[in-house]
This record gives C-alpha cells, structure tokens and sequence, in this order.
C-alpha cells in the first residue's frame, strides 16, 4: 500500500429536486483509517459512497483521493478503488471459481484463489454456478473479489447483508488487515458496532 493516501469530501452536498439528503459535509480519511457511514435508509450513505468513487456527482462541493477530484480519476488511480454495491457484480452463469480467476485477470492480480476460498468457506461452490448459490455464498464470493483487488480504498454499501456470524467476523478481520497494510475503508452500514475500533471516523447522515 502506498503510504499517505487521502479520501477527503469538502463542504459535500447532494439534493434531490426540493430533498436535500446531506449538505456541508466535510472530512479526511488517510491511510490505515476507517470510515462508518450511518443513517436510516434513504438518508443518502449509498448516494454518498457512489461521489466518492466518481460515479455521481455532488450538488455542491468536492470528493478527491489524494488530492484529484473523484469523478476525474485516471484510469490507473481508478483502480486503486474498489466499489461494492448492493449487487454482488457476479456472473450468474459462470462458476464461483470461473468469477474470480475473470476478475483476478481484470485486476492485474495474480494469487492462488485456495486460501481465500477456504477462508470464507467456499471451497465446495467453487466449480457451482452463481445462479445456483444462496445468497450468503453471493455475498461471501463478492467479498472474495474484493480481497483479490488489490485495491487501496474500500467503498463499501452494507457488505455484512446475507452474511452469517462468520461472514461477518471474517469481513471485520480482512478489513483489519487491510487497514494494517495501509489500506482506507469507507463502509455504509446499520451496524456500526460490529465494525468500530478506537478512531473510527463515523458519519452520521
């Protein structure tokens, strides 16, 4: 990871015709640091996570990382960010191990996809088609992809839906390990107490 990344909104708003879902919102976030979006729904963490990663735009003010506004990225410093939605983004007729090894190769990304099977408790789905998953095992292969990014900052939409008590613990300890490695995470979430630790910056919205 390369040291002294920075997500920094400035004086952020987001209107919705006469609906204002967040204004004159500001903050940093730098390498090794953890960001929380919270809020009923609606209230606009999903609208917000989308700014940040230069797939909408603010009403007013400016969302960059490392100091170039989000929505103006080059392709290379795109791909230091990874956005998961609420779609798992995966190939319903290709197998789980057929998803990854197509992302790995997208990614420039080249490890044994074993470990990170068995971590999250897929080695035997590996060679089942996405279509015939439950949902949980979407979930947890969405987050294999995540773990295979590369990616410097996580954006993250409710990444803990359809995932059991293990899927949960597993995704608070990568997320660890990311933040260790000098990784940033912004992750939107109902449950903020299953993932804050000491200097967490949480956004209420």
């Amino acid at each position: 990871m390369t040291e002294g990344a920075v997500l920094q909104g400035r004086d952020l708003a987001v209107w919705r015709g006469a609906r204002c879902l967040f204004e004159r919102l500001s903050f940093e976030l730098h390498s090794g640091e953890l960001g929380l979006l919270v809020g009923p729904n609606g209230s606009g963490k999903t609208t917000l996570l989308r700014v940040l990663a230069g797939l909408a735009s603010p009403t007013a003010g400016l969302a960059t990382w490392n100091g170039t506004a989000s929505g103006e990225l080059a392709l290379e410093e795109r791909g230091e960010l990874a956005y998961r939605g609420h779609l798992e983004a995966l190939k319903r007729e290709l197998t789980v191990r057929e998803n990854l090894q197509f992302q790995s190769s997208l990614f420039g990304v080249s490890r044994p996809l074993a470990p990170v099977l068995a971590e999250l408790r897929l080695e035997g789905a590996a060679d089942m088609r996405v279509r015939h998953l439950s949902a949980g095992q979407k979930r947890r292969a969405a987050l294999a992809s995540l773990q295979l990014s590369g990616a410097k900052l996580w954006l993250l939409d409710e990444p803990t839906t359809n995932l059991d008590r293990d899927g949960r613990a597993l995704l608070r300890d990568w997320t660890r390990r990311h933040l260790g490695a000098g990784g940033l995470a912004m992750i939107a979430t109902h449950q903020p107490d299953e993932l804050a630790d000491r200097g967490t910056l949480v956004i209420e919205l």
